[in-house]
């Protein structure tokens, strides 16, 4: 595979998506709270674009991320997407887009260990915002 910091930021993002989606659904399932008529909607409360772009701002403003990170966020946040969905502003979806990117270029880059650690920080960030 290519070098994954030579990666478009938005190849970045499509991976990030799908990575975050899948530990948030083992994460609701795991924690067997949640009826499984209710799981798709709880799981919307972690992975919408509104909730990604707060974990982003806030890991940002406590600098919870590297400098290298910054970098990767900062690449996925500027990336040109052909379409914005209609529920959420430009600024909030570019954002969203940079947390989507930093998972997926830790994901590719096999850091695995990384990958868990800001999942679950973004996790228990939401969780705290929506008690």
């Amino acid at each position: 595979m290519e070098d994954v910091k030579q990666l478009k930021s938005l190849a970045l993002a499509y991976m990030g998506d799908a990575v975050y989606d899948l530990h948030v659904r083992e994460y609701l399932i795991r924690k067997g709270q949640v009826m499984p008529n209710q799981l798709h909607q709880k799981a919307i409360t972690f992975v919408s674009g509104k909730a990604q772009a707060a974990v982003i701002l806030n890991w940002l403003r406590t600098e919870f991320i590297t400098k290298e990170e910054q970098r990767v966020v900062a690449r996925g946040r500027n990336a040109k997407s052909g379409s914005i969905p209609k529920n959420i502003s430009v600024q909030t979806y570019r954002y969203s887009t940079a947390f989507e990117a930093l998972i997926g270029y830790h994901y590719l880059s096999k850091n695995q260990e990384r990958v868990a650690e800001l999942i679950s920080e973004a996790i228990a960030f939401i969780e705290g915002r929506s008690n």
